[in-house]
């Protein structure tokens, strides 16, 4: 260990980005054994590794690096599933910048540890041999229904497995993943790595339901009386608004919608009616990771030109870094300060943003700088597609009612410290309850979730 002066940090290699504008393939490739074990021999060990408490699965971070550098791949892959549910996913969505590479001991002055990258290689290389994740071969008398199969639901899914518990998954839409599947495009994350960890799923014998909404083709009611517990994973998914003039035009769309249509069809949908951009002016208003996959599959799709829209500057994007990086790469315009004051509609058509300057005042309460509206600075961006980006909120479900469940002014699901609701057989985790967040943060609420069920009931 301690090779950080001998190797210098080296991210996975990006495919040319002229390659990667023709397809929806992933444009980071995993790292070779040599690279990542040479990565993975930078790594300090330190005594208080800032890495794993910068985590929010408190993932054992320097144990599988120290095994991989040691190659010992087998010990690493099995350290690295321990606190993860899918840890192949997460190295390859999660904004490790933020996280646990921004954390890192390293991260000032060598470069941090390549840890997203590592983690990815650790599961690849253990899957190309023929490894799985363990699941309990001797079923308990228990049963839980988990609603929604998003990161949230897969994440709870897989720690009641790990103890034996009968798990029925119920999935309103055609494919498992939620927001895996469907909310993030193909470059990011392969559907097939998705595919893959339901499949193990129901390999360890977890029943999946597809195409069933809960209060339509399930009853509630018989959900409560057939299961032991219940456990809400259903996610955020309805679209925020910007509330300006002109933004119920019929070319101005939500991101979930845009981004939906596109993976279905590039599923094999045939029957999909996805937004088309080709050849069209695109403009995104929004500055998280959510506006950069708009803007990336915009390219993708052949528009003549994207633009995104963000009210601060470019170091209080939200968002991954390395995000914007590779939109920038691949042809996409950021316009900052800016903000939205009206979409100029003709004809029920947009043709045009209307945005005012912004400026930036000095850090509030929360450390974050607010924005300032510049006053007479208005001016026009035009646009044949306005695609707002702008985050998600919770559903409220009718079915949340019958069951007694509580929600706060926001929408969002009340939740005790053991992921109780106020109905005590039902619990709940992920952007349900938190607002929209993290993958990694939905996988943290579905594992702890799991825990306080595993607790309850055996």
């Amino acid at each position: 260990m301690l090779n950080f002066t001998k190797f210098e940090r080296i991210n996975p290699e990006k495919r040319d980005v002229l390659q990667r504008l023709k397809d929806f393939d992933e444009v980071y490739q995993v790292f070779t054994k040599q690279r990542a074990t040479e990565q993975a021999d930078r790594c300090m060990q330190c005594g208080d590794p800032y890495c794993h408490t910068g985590c929010p699965l408190g993932n054992y971070i320097p144990a599988w690096l120290k095994q991989t550098a040691i190659k010992n791949p087998d010990l690493a892959f099995a350290l690295s599933n321990e606190t993860s549910p899918f840890p192949e996913i997460l190295g390859r969505i999660c904004p490790q910048d933020v996280l646990c590479e921004g954390a890192c001991s390293l991260n000032t002055g060598h470069g941090a540890i390549s840890i997203g990258a590592i983690e990815t290689h650790i599961s690849e290389d253990a899957f190309e041999k023929g490894m799985k994740p363990k699941f309990a071969q001797k079923k308990n008398d228990k049963r839980v229904a988990i609603i929604g199969s998003g990161p949230s639901g897969i994440s709870a899914a897989t720690f009641l497995l790990r103890k034996g518990f009968e798990v029925e998954m119920f999935e309103r839409a055609d494919r498992a993943g939620g927001l895996l599947m469907y909310g993030i495009p193909g470059f990011k994350l392969d559907k097939t790595t998705v595919d893959r960890r339901i499949n193990w799923l129901l390999e360890a014998g977890m029943k999946l339901h597809l195409n069933c909404e809960i209060g339509r083709d399930k009853s509630i009611s018989d959900l409560e009386k057939e299961f032991d517990a219940i456990y809400l994973g259903i996610g955020a998914t309805a679209s925020n608004k910007v509330k300006i003039d002109g933004e119920d035009a019929s070319n101005v769309h939500f991101a979930i919608d845009f981004l939906t249509g596109i993976q279905k069809r590039n599923l094999g949908n045939k029957n999909v009616d996805y937004i088309d951009v080709k050849d069209k002016k695109v403009v995104v208003i929004g500055g998280g990771d959510t506006a950069m996959d708009c803007v990336r599959t915009s390219v993708r799709e052949g528009a003549l030109s994207v633009k995104c829209l963000y009210r601060r500057d470019e170091k209080n994007m939200p968002g991954s870094k390395k995000e914007v990086v590779n939109a920038k790469e691949e042809g996409v315009e950021f316009v900052f300060n800016v903000s939205p004051k009206s979409i100029k509609v003709e004809n029920n058509q947009a043709v045009a943003v209307e945005l005012l300057e912004t400026s930036m005042s000095e850090p509030d309460s929360s450390g974050r700088q607010k924005v300032v509206i510049n006053e007479g600075s208005e001016y026009f961006e035009d646009a044949d597609i306005v695609i707002l980006a702008l985050g998600f909120s919770p559903e409220v479900p009718t079915f949340l009612k019958e069951l007694n469940v509580e929600t706060n002014s926001w929408g969002g699901v009340v939740i005790d410290s053991s992921y109780k609701t106020s109905n005590k057989k039902v619990y709940a985790g992920g952007d349900c309850q938190r607002g929209a967040h993290l993958a990694v943060t939905a996988a943290v609420d579905g594992r702890e979730a799991a825990k306080a069920i595993i607790k309850d009931l055996l």
